[in-house]
């Protein structure tokens, strides 16, 4: 096997006697340093190194050491692939691969004796990946970590925005905004947007192991647990939004909330308001394809959250940093996930570049 090593100055000394180790079991050893007890650096450093070159696989694994373990464990996991697992025995370096499939293992010079160290790594190196749960669990951390950055944001009133920049939901928005498209066209892009965000949305939900039998053999596979979930339209354009979500979870409570927006004022106000029997233990996604004023979704998540529900979302097409800041300023504890954000709102409340009235040309309404 092909090991990468590195320390700071702290952990020289027993990188030292780790790479003799590793030497003698016959592995290839590559020493990124640092070279001198006496002599400080940054533990950084070393760790980048240590762990780009294992996220590149020209090393099957790695060793990092410092002081306590800490500062390189921090440094290595910014590395995108690279999964640090700080140990202190045996049990914890066995279940760092046995259960999360590390592939950099950190050791505290100063915390772990020299005979108990050499036991963990050789430990270490020979414990295979267990998979099956694992794998999903560790499939969501690579999930989160290969998003694009500009995908999630903590906007500046709290709560999360998560904007979907995949090159079909930016196509199909084209065709959208576009002011010739026909009201049938427009329905089935607005749902088809609509299901390729569903899919991102709901990639955490919660798995359980099954066992099935296939043609050939027995195997485990993994279902969608017995989670609850409701989607709560907000009257008349989330029902634009609703096939396009229930094409993907059918199996969804509906319920709906109507309100509508005062031409002069721009508040909300209510008019109807209708919910599954046990939406308060569901998790709860409100569909309003235009972020505006924010008014309209704000009052919807009071509604929801005065009767109990604990878990909101709101899955929006376009939004405004107006919009997203009114909601997340009253409710920080409810993400936002948007196809796009637009740049503002004109006199009248629409959303500018936007795509017009949305409820009139789903409807074709006037």
């Amino acid at each position: 096997m092909k090991i990468a090593i590195a320390s700071d100055h702290a952990g020289v000394t027993l990188k030292s006697e780790i790479c003799k180790m590793l030497l003698d079991l016959g592995h290839e050893v590559k020493d990124f340093g640092t070279y001198s007890a006496e002599a400080r650096v940054d533990y950084p450093d070393m760790a980048f190194l240590t762990a780009e070159s294992v996220a590149a696989h020209k090393y099957d694994r790695g060793v990092l050491i410092c002081g306590t373990g800490i500062g390189m464990m921090l440094a290595a996991n910014k590395v995108q692939g690279i999964r640090a697992a700080l140990c202190h025995d045996q049990f914890t370096a066995l279940l760092s691969r046995r259960h999360n499939d590390s592939n950099i293992i950190v050791l505290g010079a100063r915390v772990t004796g020299m005979d108990v160290a050499k036991e963990m790594v050789k430990a270490w190196l020979v414990e295979p990946f267990e998979g099956g749960r694992h794998s999903i669990r560790l499939q969501k951390i690579t999930s989160y970590e290969q998003k694009p950055n500009t995908m999630l944001n903590a906007g500046a009133k709290g709560g999360r925005t998560i904007v979907f920049d995949h090159p079909l939901v930016r196509h199909k928005l084209a065709v959208l905004r576009d002011k010739a498209t026909a009201p049938k066209d427009f329905r089935e892009l607005v749902k088809e947007i609509t299901s390729l965000m569903v899919y991102e949305v709901t990639r955490d939900l919660p798995v359980k192991e099954e066992v099935v039998e296939t043609p050939l053999k027995q195997t485990t596979v993994f279902k969608l647990a017995d989670s609850k979930i409701a989607v709560v339209p907000i009257l008349r354009a989330g029902l634009g939004m609703l096939d396009g979500f229930l094409s993907l979870v059918p199996n969804a409570t509906i319920g709906h909330i109507g309100l509508y927006r005062d031409p002069d004022s721009l508040k909300p106000v209510e008019y109807y308001s209708k919910y599954p029997a046990d939406i308060t233990t569901s998790t709860v996604f409100i569909l309003d394809p235009m972020l505006a004023t924010g008014g309209t979704v704000k009052e919807a998540i009071s509604m929801l959250k005065k009767i109990g529900v604990k878990s909101i979302s709101v899955i929006s097409i376009i939004a405004v940093p107006q919009g997203i800041d009114t909601v997340h300023e009253a409710h920080p504890d409810v993400d936002i996930f948007v196809a796009a954000i637009d740049e503002n709102l004109n006199d009248y409340g629409y959303i500018v570049p936007g795509l017009g009235d949305i409820s009139n040309r789903l409807f074709a309404a006037k």
